[in-house]
């Protein structure tokens, strides 16, 4: 077929914004605001300009877009040495520790910020029981900055769990981003520019410099609501644009499209971005696959460490507790303290033994509960006390996924009276939550037992001069959550302006034509206004994706062609996760296919122009993480993807990173063996 560009023939040519700044956040996430709030107060006083560009609007953009209803990672009292234990154990001994040190003993003070700014934290009361926010506010409890010691704050926060704290966090997004908002708005005045906040522009190419070797000058987007491109020049860009989901056919399909335990926007921009760019990348072969409530997608967390509810099998039984010594006899070494890849494992083990489903015993837990309120309080003030955490049950779902407690109000459910099944659910790639996969990046330095080479001047810096990652896309340290990611952006924010400061003689010089940047991105309107009049429309609406074309490939049935490939290839839910070598090897084929009839990708409005660059951005990050998994030929991660043909993990050849890089000159990728490096014994 001849290949097409895009000459503004058939498609209108957009209206091209160029905007030069300093510092360039791309995304609106914990990790972006935590940069903008942080590089704000180091560079206003030195003239330097800042620029946010979010694909949504910031108060709702991001993985913390709908609320959560508490803080997973939290210091207090505990030992940062037992948090990156907490981290490695849970990834399955490969971690970068210096990293998650690094973050264990910052990620406090952006906690404090989130409460002084008006986010409600949880107290403990004077008769040992639970405040929510607002009782903590009236009982007039000190915020947690105005407290002297972190024993103090231990002693007054309500854990679930070790290492998180409760909140009431419906508008928790809103809050942080207002903050960024402010410290966006008062360099912009400072600085004398007219706009340094765009809002609605999807980023989806980086831009490199045109006389300096391996280093970025700019980034180029389009306006998701406008006919305009916006093309950026920056002297350090950070790159939080985000994990990736919908790589991977989802449970829920037909009218349940769109339901994900990851939030459907997260398209792989970030991965996209660093690796065009040629960034070094490590652990792009983990993945994270959560054990939810069962099509609603509900979080589990709080109903396992809050209430204490268990999840059995139909037996009866809990298949931790029935099926741990057989997990410790295959992965020796990492059956006692089970991570949570292994805790899907046996439930797995359990349901391909006829013993499913499995369901959490959410009744029982708010039972168990109810008795002891009454026997320490009373039956009245005991029932009052058990109708108040009820609602918190609820609005634990209505704070993060609403769309649970519509399940469970039309199965006729109610999780005080009956269980609810459990399921693990398709793989998403992220960094942030208990995943790993992300870029290699320069460490701080300072830690002792950090090799030299983890850290190359600038905290954060990936292997790309001016390029800065946080958040998601930071590899090899999870577990961050939405308080350390926008502590790490922080981290990002300090050290990005020192970086510019450091360089002040360099001025980005575009490497690429603008004028093809912007035919490149246009391409699949082009191609839509071009054939349009060659297709079966007319039985069905203009944009229904059921009309077909021998010219093109509308972006709705090219990301479903993508996640069928990963689900049967690459271990996703139609073969329980397992792949092998001749699988991948296969799926690669395929993805290889896709990817060249991306090039026939076709948009009829600026939403499906969104979705066609979205697509690419996927299957790029979807062929790094099946190549990583065929590099490393052991199962690391049971639970989240087997390799039928090497079923063990093998700590003597693969306890080690997996780095990879892509050279977009040549089209080749390389990999290596990074050695892994335990310093808090």
């Amino acid at each position: 077929m001849e290949k097409e560009t895009c000459t503004f023939s058939y498609c209108e040519r957009p209206e091209v914004i160029e905007h030069e700044t300093d510092f360039l956040i791309l995304g609106g996430g914990m990790s972006a605001c935590g940069a903008a709030f942080e590089a704000c107060q180091w560079a206003t006083p030195k003239g330097l300009r800042v620029t946010m560009v979010d694909k949504a609007a910031t108060d709702r953009s991001g993985a913390v877009a709908q609320g959560l209803s508490a803080i997973n990672t939290y210091m207090g009292g505990n030992k940062i040495e037992d948090y990156v234990k907490y981290v490695r154990t849970d990834l399955m001994g490969i971690i970068r520790e210096d990293l998650v040190f690094d973050l264990g003993r910052h990620v406090d003070n952006s906690v404090h910020l989130f409460e002084e700014w008006g986010l409600p934290i949880w107290k403990k009361g004077d008769d040992g029981f639970s405040l929510d926010g607002l009782q903590a506010k009236d009982a007039e409890k000190p915020l947690l900055k105005d407290i002297a010691s972190n024993e103090e704050r231990e002693k007054l926060v309500v854990r679930s769990g070790k290492w998180q704290v409760m909140i009431n966090g419906e508008s928790y997004k809103v809050i942080v981003a207002e903050a960024a908002k402010k410290a966006l708005e008062h360099n912009r005045k400072a600085t004398g520019v007219d706009q340094n906040h765009f809002e609605r522009v999807f980023i989806t190419k980086p831009i490199m410099d045109a006389n300096v070797p391996n280093r970025i000058a700019g980034a180029i987007g389009v306006s998701v609501r406008e006919n305009k491109v916006y093309v950026f020049k920056a002297k350090a860009i950070l790159n939080g644009m985000g994990g990736a989901v919908n790589v991977f056919r989802p449970r829920s399909i037909g009218e349940g499209m769109g339901r994900a335990w990851f939030p459907v926007w997260n398209s792989g921009s970030g991965y996209y971005f660093g690796m065009q760019a040629g960034a070094e990348m490590t652990l792009m072969e983990n993945r994270f696959v959560p054990m939810r409530f069962k099509d609603g997608y509900g979080p589990v967390g709080a109903w396992f460490l809050f209430f204490k509810a268990k999840a059995l099998n139909a037996m009866g039984e809990d298949p931790a507790v029935k099926y741990g010594d057989a997990v410790e006899r295959d992965y020796p070494g990492y059956g006692k303290a089970m991570g949570t890849c292994l805790r899907n494992h046996v439930s797995m083990i359990s349901m391909r033994a006829g013993e499913g489903p499995i369901k959490m015993q959410t009744h029982t837990a708010m039972q168990a509960m109810g008795k002891g309120f009454k026997e320490k309080l009373g039956d009245k003030e005991g029932a009052k006390k058990l109708k108040h955490l009820e609602a918190e049950a609820w609005e634990d779902f209505l704070d993060m996924t609403i769309a649970q407690a519509g399940m469970w109000a039309a199965s006729d459910i109610e999780p005080d009276r009956e269980p609810s099944e459990l399921i693990p659910s398709e793989p998403y790639l992220l960094g942030s939550h208990a995943g790993c996969a992300g870029f290699w990046v320069s460490g701080p330095g300072d830690i002792k037992g950090a090799p030299a080479e983890w850290s190359w001047g600038y905290n954060r810096i990936s292997t790309v001069q001016g390029l800065f990652m946080a958040g998601d896309v930071v590899g090899a340290s999870g577990h961050k959550f939405s308080s350390g990611s926008h502590a790490e952006g922080r981290i990002v924010g300090k050290n990005a302006i020192a970086f510019i400061l450091d360089n002040m003689g360099y001025k980005p010089v575009l490497k690429n034509k603008i004028d093809a940047l912007v035919a490149e991105l246009y391409l699949p309107f082009e191609i839509y206004e071009k054939y349009k009049t060659y297709t079966t429309s007319g039985t069905f609406p203009p944009n229904d994706p059921r009309n077909v074309s021998p010219h093109y490939i509308k972006p709705d049935m090219y990301q479903k062609r993508l996640m069928k490939i990963m689900d049967e290839y690459v271990g996703g839910i139609a073969t329980w996760y397992v792949t092998s070598k001749t699988l991948i090897e296969e799926g690669l084929k395929k993805l290889a296919v896709l990817e060249e009839d991306g090039a026939r990708l076709a948009a009829a409005n600026l939403h499906e122009l969104l979705r066609c660059w979205e697509n690419y951005h996927r299957v790029w990050a979807a062929e790094t993480h099946a190549r990583h998994i065929l590099f490393r030929q052991e199962s690391r991660y049971p639970g989240y993807y087997y390799r039928a043909d090497f079923p063990k993990i093998d700590d003597t050849n693969w306890k080690c990173f997996v780095n990879s890089r892509y050279n977009v000159e040549t089209n080749t990728w390389e990999f290596k063996k990074v050695p892994y490096v335990q310093m808090f014994p």
